[in-house]
């Protein structure tokens, strides 16, 4: 990551001026919405994902929201939220949450930089690719518990295996 510092020029220490360099050097496909707010597709193995950084001066708060598609029958929607807090119960920096009417599973993480700290190029090079990284991780237990048989315990196992290589 010492390499996306040299991108970084000392002027530059807006947080989302930061997440659009890290997004321009992992050729993320991006659009600076506003000043304070950046829109990012990233390509997962399981999905494509749209994340979202916005920063609130009045917070100081820089916000990540990482969602994809989900639409699940109603039918499974207990099964599903039970998978998501389950999921929720073994991740530290962040949370999933389920947004019904726009039928989007959402990873969301709130970075504080209060005091006038500043974040750096690898606290959100970092922050977005625990995102994605969580999101991978639980799609196949999310998957299972919206169209599978096994129980919400069953499916979280899913995600809680260590994976060895390849297939």
């Amino acid at each position: 990551m010492a390499q996306l510092d040299r991108f970084i020029h000392s002027d530059e220490i807006h947080p989302i001026d930061i997440a659009e360099s890290v997004a321009a050097h992992r050729a993320w496909d991006f659009d600076r919405l506003a000043d304070d707010q950046i829109a990012m597709a990233v390509e997962g193995q399981w999905r494509n994902y749209s994340l979202t950084l916005a920063w609130s001066p009045r917070e100081e708060m820089l916000r990540l929201v990482c969602s994809f598609d989900l639409d699940p029958p109603h039918a499974r929607m207990p099964a599903l939220y039970e998978v998501l807090n389950l999921a929720n119960d073994e991740v530290w920096d962040g949370s999933f949450t389920y947004w019904t009417q726009q039928r989007l599973m959402v990873w969301r993480y709130g970075l504080v930089l209060a005091g006038e700290a500043v974040a750096g190029t690898e606290q959100i090079d970092h922050m977005i690719r625990r995102a994605i990284e969580s999101c991978e991780r639980f799609y196949p237990a999310f998957q299972l518990a919206c169209w599978g048989q096994p129980s919400p315990q069953e499916a979280i196992e899913i995600a809680m295996a260590e994976a060895y290589g390849r297939a």
